[in-house]
């Protein structure tokens, strides 16, 4: 990315792989990682060896949650457990009894995902590895580890693993030591747009840079992207709608999740704090339909046609993958409810589209009841290009949604503006600025009653399956 923010130059990305030994197992070898950032930057310096020759900052973001255990060598002493491995459930129970005031620390109630029940399961499970755990770092910051010789961590990926105080923003002595823990094994904290360390010479030369750029703490993959789409003002957030929708918003003060499973964490820029709620399954329930009824997604949707709709009474419930936010049960599953003769594939594609939209909007709420006012959402993800899907969001929520112009807006760009805010100590507003617009969309006065009747026939549904 230049000064003016313009991406340069992009090495394409491919996926890795992910093991899978046990239901509910989810696990990484972190060599694919450093890997793939060597496939990567080696690519960049033979394609563009100008550009990069100038780099001054580097930003780094990956998935959360991610638990990258070392030996006293600094190497990893197993693969990752992953973000959506879910064999710590029962060490959630464990986690909440060790420490009964932990939404106090933490903001909320754990949940498989988080970093804290992966370290209890190994202490319960792999004792030998467990007593053997010298440092726990969090995938992007194995990465950082080798690219700097800095174990560093930033404050919005590592309240992720209920290991920081959110008001302190820093290590909480009490919930590490519930999982038998204490500081020296963990990594320094920073914010997202500090500099974290410089990258090794070795590393700099390989890449053909003229000098060793400094390192931006960085982020999460989700703040990454909040970075990237400027949203760090109270009440900013988006509304993505991919393979999974994500609700985001960013707060000015930590709100504590009350009995809702939804994130409560640090954001990226210092005195900022967001909330996230995801919904497993977005595009993934259209894709799912596409399959079952032989037509494309997007060929479902442009049946549909562009005029926004009133909803249909044909309700579905997309727990494909199960729910966990802002309720958590794993084992939840979606369905269709009130299927009749009369309802066709328009009839099931709209009830899809807006079964998602509904479970968006259990995820606002929750929001809401935390005290957080939305009000305004960017709307991002490939289910962004239907207007039709953004006004049944919009009759949902009874919210405006923003449409951004450009796609340059994910994490790796976040990433990046932390890099600049680090290398050039820059004010961070001034460098996270809101995209362009092309548009929005906003709720229709005509269709705002029957989409709440057909919420509440909806929320009927849910507490039936």
């Amino acid at each position: 990315m230049d000064a003016d923010q313009q991406l340069v130059a992009e090495a394409s990305s491919r996926p890795l792989e992910v093991t899978r030994a046990r239901p509910g197992w989810s696990e990484q070898d972190p060599a694919l990682w450093w890997d793939a950032v060597g496939e990567a930057l080696d690519a960049l310096r033979a394609n563009h060896g100008t550009a990069m020759a100038a780099v001054e900052g580097i930003g780094l973001s990956g998935q959360m949650y991610g638990a990258t255990v070392l030996d006293d060598a600094d190497k990893p002493l197993r693969p990752a457990i992953l973000w959506n491995d879910t064999r710590s459930t029962p060490e959630c129970e464990e986690l909440s009894e060790a420490v009964p005031d932990l939404m106090h620390h933490v903001g909320r109630k754990p949940t498989p995902g988080v970093t804290a029940t992966k370290l209890l399961w190994l202490r319960r499970h792999e004792p030998e590895t467990y007593n053997a755990i010298r440092t726990v770092l969090l995938p992007k910051d194995y990465v950082r580890l080798l690219l700097t010789g800095e174990k560093v961590s930033d404050l919005a990926d590592a309240s992720g693993t209920m290991w920081v105080d959110l008001h302190r923003r820093d290590w909480s002595d009490t919930m590490l030591s519930a999982c038998g823990l204490d500081q020296s094994q963990m990594p320094r904290l920073v914010e997202g747009t500090a500099v974290s360390g410089r990258l090794r010479s070795e590393l700099a030369a390989r890449w053909g840079m003229v000098r060793c750029p400094v390192v931006a703490g960085g982020g999460g993959d989700n703040a990454c992207g909040a970075c990237g789409t400027g949203v760090i003002e109270d009440g900013d957030g988006t509304v993505s709608l991919g393979t999974s929708g994500v609700l985001f918003v960013a707060n000015d003060t930590p709100r504590l999740a009350g009995d809702h499973a939804i994130e409560s964490l640090c954001h990226a820029v210092p005195d900022r704090w967001h909330q996230m709620s995801v919904v497993l399954s977005a595009t993934s329930c259209l894709t799912w339909l596409s399959a079952r009824l032989k037509a494309s997604p997007a060929e479902l949707v442009q049946a549909l046609g562009h005029t926004p709709r009133p909803a249909t009474d044909l309700t579905f419930v997309p727990f494909l993958d199960g729910c966990w936010s802002p309720r958590s049960d794993a084992k939840i599953r979606g369905g269709f409810f009130g299927l009749a003769h009369q309802h066709d594939d328009a009839a099931m594609t709209q009830a899809v589209m807006q079964g998602v939209a509904f479970a968006i909007r259990e995820c606002a709420d929750a929001f809401r009841a935390s005290g957080t006012e939305l009000r305004r959402l960017l709307a991002i993800g490939g289910g962004s290009q239907s207007d039709l899907w953004l006004s049944m969001l919009a009759n949902t929520l009874d919210l405006e949604l923003d449409i951004p112009r450009g796609s340059a807006l994910g994490a790796a760009y976040g990433a990046a503006r932390l890099g600049m805010i680090a290398a050039t100590n820059a004010v961070p507003a001034s460098v996270l600025r809101r995209p362009d617009l092309k548009g929005s969309i906003g709720p229709e006065p005509a269709h705002l009653d029957s989409y709440t009747e057909a919420f509440d026939r909806w929320k009927g549904a849910v507490a039936s399956c």
